[in-house]
């Protein structure tokens, strides 16, 4: 039997911006091309009362495109279905580590001893509550276990000379994988409208809490980034104009 990495657990997840071109100038910049045409953006921002109230405007009137005229690249490191929830915003522009072309590293993850474990009531009506010291035990037995077994195969099937993108499939949901994921603000306002909960919010969300701790660090870097626009997101109940 082939040496095996020692599997490493994860109960947090890794979000970076790596690199923009977004910040409250470029939305005011962009929506007064409606009615005074071409500017430069040093003319953009000169009245900051002025600017704050066109981009509430905006938000409030539901007027999208120039928040649109942004960009955002994050690097994400998380577990495999928290990507695949992720690509349910089709706005989104993903490039994925590829498990055809590199072996995949032992990394998974383990809910964390604060995740809620237990659904009670219905799909749109339901809530998480604590789970019980020996339901936490069972989930991380049980998936620790899991693991190791699943990656044990993996390796094997590679040490036999069998191709990466087969052995592969043997490899849970729970592994890490690793993205660049790029959108503009408005599509990122979407995503934090359906993958929060947040006191402003108009329209109650019920996220899986893996993918929320993705868009909290997100909704963290894009606010020093557009203060102007994060707060009217807020004000205006977190619905993306």
């Amino acid at each position: 039997m082939p040496e095996t990495l020692e599997p490493v657990f994860r109960s947090d997840v890794t979000v970076q911006l790596v690199k923009h071109s977004a910040d409250d100038a470029h939305v005011l910049w962009s929506a007064r091309v409606s009615t005074q045409g071409e500017q430069s953006l040093d003319q953009i921002g000169a009245d900051p009362e002025r600017s704050k109230g066109l981009i509430n405007y905006l938000m409030r009137d539901h007027h999208g495109s120039p928040f649109e005229a942004t960009s955002m690249t994050f690097f994400i490191s998380a577990p495999i279905f928290v990507f695949r929830e992720m690509m349910r915003h089709r706005t989104w522009s993903f490039n994925e580590e590829s498990g055809r072309y590199r072996e995949l590293q032992p990394v998974f993850y383990i809910p964390g001893p604060d995740r809620r474990l237990v659904q009670e009531g219905k799909p749109g009506h339901y809530r998480f509550v604590d789970g019980t010291a020996q339901q936490h035990y069972t989930v991380d037995t049980a998936m620790k276990a899991s693991y190791r077994q699943a990656y044990e195969e993996y390796q094997e099937m590679l040490a036999e000379g069998i191709a990466r993108e087969v052995a592969r499939m043997v490899l849970p949901v729970g592994l890490f994988s690793s993205v660049y994921a790029t959108c503009n603000a408005r599509s990122l306002m979407h995503f934090l409208g359906l993958r929060t909960t947040h006191p402003d919010a108009k329209v109650a969300s019920y996220p899986q809490r893996e993918i929320e701790m993705v868009a909290e660090q997100m909704e963290a870097s894009w606010a020093e980034l557009m203060p102007l626009t994060h707060t009217a997101f807020n004000a205006n109940g977190r619905i993306a104009p």
